[in-house]
């Protein structure tokens, strides 16, 4: 990866929507719960206003969202496996002394990258959230 991270501003929300647009209509288990357009509208008017967005790529190419309390509510690549989503991770990790994130039990892809750098499986649900889609809650800490 030739990119560097540096911070998400607001017109890279769409792109960034886009991204998580494609992740879920490329996802045979993820169902759509809100319409694409939807999508966009909350990356524009609440992940880009109230959490720190870093991307990679210009145009972007992968993203990640963090909230105050040191939740990743987000990491997409618009195509995964190329390092972008580790260098995010691991600007995301010289920002904060932990963090916590939920990941969908169906994306095992996604839970053998966090497990690989190093966050552990904290807690489970069992489909308590909008996709009604069990998950796991991973958390890493400094050490």
């Amino acid at each position: 990866m030739t990119e560097a991270v540096r911070p998400g501003t607001a017109s890279d929300a769409a792109a960034c929507a886009a991204i998580k647009n494609a992740w879920i209509d490329g996802t045979d288990w993820m169902p759509r719960v809100h319409p694409a357009d939807d999508v966009e509208r909350h990356y524009r008017e609440v992940v880009f206003q109230d959490r720190a967005v870093f991307v990679t790529g210009q145009p972007v190419e992968a993203y990640i969202a963090l909230s105050d309390d040191n939740y990743m509510t987000s990491l997409f690549c618009a195509q995964p496996g190329r390092g972008r989503g580790k260098a995010l991770l691991d600007h995301a990790k010289t920002t904060r002394p932990e963090l916590r994130l939920w990941t969908f039990v169906a994306n095992t892809g996604a839970q053998r990258f966090y497990e690989r750098e190093g966050f552990a499986v904290v807690d489970r649900s069992d489909g308590d959230n909008e996709e009604r889609l069990p998950d796991l809650l991973y958390w890493w800490g400094a050490a």
